[in-house]
């Protein structure tokens, strides 16, 4: 048993979330705090009238002052509720055919809120399991969580990451954390669909990869035999190793980052496609104006920017960038060419995706049909009383 630290009260109204499953609680919407509280405290969340309503960790200097993790009031907070739920996460991959195919050898183990664990992500890659922390509240527990990762998924190497050490506000604590990692130190190679890739966690973005589009780079490279393709935001090249394994007839893969372009190089010659892709390196509008301005066309095109819309403040200026790179993906396009483009950012709704494409179509005076609708794999749920956790959209449109 681990009985709660203390009581949080919330202010009048503040409630509505909470009873609709949110594990969210913001510090605005504390009335009044009781008990010793310190970080990771665990913590009884109460009506305004003193009914109970969650148990969760606190935080008393984040924004985000509260995460629940359980709405049963007979349930404790304690080591067996993080190894249960993260059995049933494990249990789901299981079911999607993840974990026992030797052609796919990484997807997500752990999507944090969408699993029950709130600021926990937990990727493998082959024999190694990156751990992505987004919160100190979880410092304590991570040692454990660690152990009952490794035995369960019988994994031999472990890197684990504070996700913003800044933002978390300790240092002495996210270092900590960051001594937790047991691996070699040197890139792992894993398998997607039978294609060969290396993770770095150490020195890449996220957790090292984007396994949120596996699913899609696979439907997207059933369209590109045959095809010159643009690849723009390209990361780590595996967009342009699924076109070229897919019989592409020329790739050109742009990023602004030299050590992303490394690496989607080596990944280009692991997989033996490396005479069929360019890598250019160079701000993505800047280069696809380029090619623009010297008249070069493509067959399809791949737009898989980073997210624009972080917050709700920046949806005017971020609609706009996603209309302006669609709109010269379009002008770059042959008549009846291909477009497949994506939006991560989870404010950013479909409709509103499909509408900032409209635009570009509208502007390019060229009309976009959409064959398929993307979205985010299986070892990526979305439950639908959290909306933020669904964030990944992408439409494969044919543009006349």
């Amino acid at each position: 048993m681990n009985p709660a630290e203390g009581t949080i009260v919330l202010k009048p109204g503040r409630e509505k979330s909470v009873k609709r499953d949110h594990p969210w609680i913001f510090s605005g919407a504390v009335a009044s705090k009781r008990g010793l509280l310190r970080v990771g405290s665990v913590v009884d969340v109460l009506h305004t009238e003193g009914s109970w309503l969650g148990r969760g960790l606190y935080h008393p200097e984040d924004d985000m002052a509260v995460r629940l993790y359980t709405r049963d009031e007979s349930e404790s907070l304690n080591v067996d509720l993080f190894r249960s739920r993260l059995d049933r996460a494990i249990a789901l991959r299981r079911d999607c055919g993840l974990g026992q195919n030797p052609a796919t050898t990484g997807y997500r183990v752990c999507f944090s809120e969408a699993d029950g664990l709130s600021g926990l992500i937990v990727d493998r890659f082959g024999d190694l399991l990156v751990v992505q922390v987004s919160t100190m509240v979880l410092a304590s527990w991570i040692p454990a969580i660690l152990d009952h990762l490794k035995a369960a998924l019988c994994c031999g190497q472990v890197h684990v990451m504070p996700a913003d050490a800044k933002r978390m506000g300790d240092d002495a604590a996210t270092g900590a954390l960051s001594n937790l990692s047991a691996s070699t130190g040197e890139p792992v190679e894993f398998h997607e669909h039978g294609l060969r890739f290396e993770v770095d966690p150490a020195n890449g973005q996220k957790t090292g990869f984007y396994l949120d589009q596996r699913c899609n780079r696979r439907r997207v490279a059933k369209y590109a035999e045959g095809r010159k393709v643009l690849s723009v935001y390209s990361y780590t090249g595996a967009f342009e190793v699924a076109a070229a394994k897919a019989g592409a007839d020329h790739v050109i893969g742009v990023d602004s980052s030299e050590p992303a372009l490394a690496q989607a190089a080596r990944h280009a010659d692991l997989n033996e496609v490396a005479d069929q892709i360019e890598f250019r390196k160079g701000d993505a509008p800047k280069v696809l104006r380029s090619l623009r301005d010297s008249a070069q066309t493509f067959d399809m095109v791949i737009l898989d920017p980073p997210r624009f819309v972080a917050n709700r403040h920046q949806m005017e200026k971020g609609l706009r960038a996603y209309k302006d790179i669609n709109l010269l993906a379009c002008k770059l396009l042959k008549p009846g060419g291909l477009l497949a483009t994506f939006s991560c950012s989870g404010h950013v709704q479909a409709e509103q995706f499909q509408q900032a494409l409209g635009w570009a179509g509208a502007d390019a005076e060229k009309s976009i049909r959409v064959l398929e609708t993307l979205g985010q794999p299986a070892d990526h749920p979305y439950d639908l009383r959290i909306p933020e956790t669904r964030y990944l959209k992408g439409l494969i449109c044919t543009v006349g």
